[in-house]
Parts: C-alpha cells; structure tokens; sequence
C-alpha cells in the first residue's frame, strides 16, 4: 500500500528517534513527511513504530492511504519535490 506519514512531535529528542526509525520504512520527502509503498505485512510493524514513538499526550501522528489515483494528482513544489520517474517503480 502507498502510505504517507506525517508527523507532529514536541520533543527533539523523540522526534529524532521516530525519524531515525521512519527511513526503515518510507523515504523522506520534507522534514515531518514520508511517503512510499509500505508492504502490508510491515504496515503493522510501521503502526507499532509510530506508537511507541510518540507522547500521545502532545504529539500527533497522521498516515494518509493513498490510492493511486489520489498519488497521481498530488502537486509537488520546489526542493523537496521527488524525481517524476521515482512513481514509475511504485505498485498499488
């Protein structure tokens, strides 16, 4: 499934773990945001990550699913842009 997960998260030092873990998963494509096919067998494995990441208390997480018309049409700006053909390799 084509996931993205972006995340708000108070404390450094929880926020740099949870990114450390993330690029396990998705890559990064802005600095709270990654986005990519996760396997569904490791989306479970990806849930318990975000989880065990955050202070549910302070922090939030969103993971949008996205199909592939919903991906095709999102609009991309700037540096933080992925190259156009990196959507070629992507199964939905």
């Amino acid at each position: 499934m084509y996931v993205l997960v972006a995340y708000d998260v108070v404390s450094d030092r929880r926020r740099a773990r949870l990114a450390r873990r993330l690029v396990d998963f998705l890559p990064r494509v802005q600095k709270s945001v990654f986005e990519g096919e996760v396997p569904d067998q490791r989306f479970r494995e990806l849930e318990r990550v975000l989880q065990d990441g955050i202070d549910p208390e302070v922090d939030s997480v969103r993971i949008y699913h996205l199909c592939r018309r919903c991906w095709g049409s999102v609009l991309e700006m700037g540096r933080g842009s992925l190259p156009v053909d990196s959507r070629d390799d992507v199964i939905l």
